[in-house]
Formats: C-alpha cells, structure tokens, sequence
C-alpha cells in the first residue's frame, strides 16, 4: 500500500489514534509505578533521657522523644558531666508545674539522693503551652562516677496515675573533689 493511496482524513485518524494509545499507556505506566521510595538517613536524636530516635516518614523527620510533648532539658543533656553549681534550664507544659513549681532531684549511681532543688516557671504556668524554667543546683561531691537528676511532674493529689517523672542521666565531674 502506498502511501499516496491514504487520505488526508485516514492520516489524521491514525495519528490520532497512535496519540491517544501512547497517553494511556503513560497514564497507566505512572499510576501503576508504585509510590516513591524515600530514604532517610539513619542519623539519631539523643533524648533528655538518654534514649535516641531516628528519622522516619516521608519527610525523614526524627521520631519524637518520650516526653518531649511534655517536658525538654536542654541543660544539661543526657550523659553530659556535670559538677556543682548545675544550671538546670529546660521548659515543661504548665501541667507539669504545681503553683508554678516542680522537684528537680538528683541522684548517685547508688540512688543516693544528693540534692533536690524547686524549678519555678518563668512566666505564667496556668496554661497547656510549654513554660521554660532555671534552677540552680549545688551539692556535695559524689562518690560515683554517674548519677541521675529526676525531673519530677508536681502532683499536690494523692491520685498515684497523675504521677510522672523525666529520669536524665549525667555523668560527674570528679576531678575538682580530686584537686585538679
């Protein structure tokens, strides 16, 4: 068959028709595809406890903390050698705080309770926002390498389920008690 024996009309109906099956054949080939990987990468997040969380999701945005919608240390982090006087800063939600304060306890490795000082809120407490917090904690020289502060919720109830605490680990700085 030659093509001069086609007809405008047969040309443009073929054309048409090779358009129309290559549309439906990209529109099936990316519907059926699959969806899109996404790596992420496998840095981690250290927690105020000690604990750590990796990145997660589509977004590869690091897995929330335990507690961390209630209370954040950001001083001092986890593991961090610590000697006294600790500046303790951090932020808690206003249930968190009882007439704007909660404990701050801290612990050798031997549960030997060391100090315990009062966090107060810096700004109103009465809300469910965050409220950032200072204390600053003096006390003696431990005779363990590490230890604990307890980040107590102040619960004035007898009610034992409204209980909750932040257990951040440290590490103490011995060499001052050694004279260095």
């Amino acid at each position: 068959m030659n093509i001069s024996n086609f007809s405008r009309k047969q040309i443009i109906i073929l054309a048409s028709a090779i358009v129309a099956v290559g549309a439906v054949s990209y529109f099936v080939w990316s519907n059926f595809k699959g969806p899109e990987q996404v790596f992420c990468t496998m840095e981690a997040k250290l927690c105020s406890d000690g604990s750590s969380v990796g990145r997660t999701g589509p977004k590869c945005e690091f897995t929330a903390c335990p507690k961390e919608d209630l209370i954040v240390v950001e001083s001092p982090k986890a593991y961090e050698v610590i000697s006294s006087p600790l500046l303790i800063k951090g932020k808690a939600r206003g249930g968190w705080y009882f007439e704007a304060s909660f404990p701050i306890h801290l612990y050798d490795a031997n549960n030997k309770e060391l100090a315990v000082v009062v966090a107060q809120a810096k700004t109103e407490w009465m809300t469910t926002d965050f409220v950032e917090f200072e204390v600053v904690m003096n006390f003696p020289t431990p005779t363990t390498e590490t230890g604990y502060l307890i980040f107590q919720k102040d619960n004035p109830s007898d009610m034992r389920q409204y209980d909750d605490q932040l257990k951040v680990p440290v590490v103490f700085n011995l060499l001052p008690a050694l004279g260095f």
